[in-house]
């Protein structure tokens, strides 16, 4: 099934955040999803409602179990988590030295969940390069590149831009597209950064979210935008943006089901 990839050059643009709340617009579409943490911070699960006591995931077990869709977590509704979950220094180091120098590892690993039916999966990734995102590469269907609209943010694009995130492309099927968030339209340089990324990216950039305090709220409530202020701009954003990455991946909404052709590992 569709496998979507958020992620960033560089750390606070409000990645995961991103990636959660576009889980939840595709959820509300009738979509089976899926979100996973590649994240040692293991936040992603904090905006699906799992208790920050709770460390489970599939890191930690993860050089013993070759299937990791036994620690999928099911939060109501159409969405299911698979958190990164709390694990040792030696077991992080262990499981990227695996994502580094095992092609087959990730593949292993997900093939269950790429091949359940009606799903689709929304991965978050650390900021920058590193060895989770080089290895999906081959497997991900649509990398959704996530930045701010300030300089920190335009001096990192043409990293992305010329390949150098991870060496070559972030996939090699639909590609990669961008999306500016936290867009504030009160302040120069954000309208400035908007306005040369709208014209350099074109087609490539899916939209903007536009700064809004009750996306920070939401998360500190543990719901998604949608349910905590369903008028708000970003909600709005979001939404649309989800509507564009269903109809770049050729996904039918509205039914509850997937119509697209199923990954098949040979795993």
């Amino acid at each position: 099934m569709p496998l979507i990839c958020v992620c960033s050059p560089k750390g606070g643009v409000g990645k995961t955040t991103v990636a959660a709340n576009l889980s939840y617009a595709l959820a509300r579409s009738g979509i089976k999803v899926l979100a996973i943490d590649f994240d040692v911070q293991n936040a992603l699960r904090l905006h699906f409602g799992v208790p920050l006591s709770d460390g489970r995931g599939y890191v930690a077990k993860s050089m013993e179990n070759p299937d990791w869709s036994q620690y999928v977590l099911t939060t109501g509704g159409n969405i299911f988590v698979l958190p990164y979950g709390d694990s040792t220094e030696e077991q992080r180091v262990a499981f990227e030295d695996r994502l580094a120098n095992d092609e087959h590892f990730l593949a292993r690993g997900l093939s269950t969940l790429l091949n359940y039916p009606g799903l689709v999966v929304v991965a978050d990734f650390p900021p920058g390069p590193g060895p989770a995102l080089k290895a999906i590469a081959s497997i991900a269907d649509l990398n959704l590149v996530t930045m701010l609209a300030d300089t920190a943010s335009l001096s990192l694009l043409p990293q992305v831009e010329n390949q150098r995130m991870i060496g070559g492309p972030l996939n090699h099927r639909a590609g990669h597209y961008f999306l500016i968030n936290q867009v504030d339209t009160r302040r120069n340089i954000s309208r400035d950064v908007t306005a040369f990324m709208e014209e350099r990216l074109g087609e490539r950039l899916l939209g903007v979210v536009h700064r809004d305090e009750s996306v920070v709220e939401a998360h500190a409530a543990q719901k998604s935008i949608f349910d905590f202020s369903p008028a708000s701009a970003a909600a709005f954003d979001i939404e649309l943006i989800s509507k564009k990455v269903a109809s770049i991946l050729g996904v039918k909404v509205g039914d509850g089901e997937v119509h697209a052709s199923p990954k098949l590992s040979g795993y």
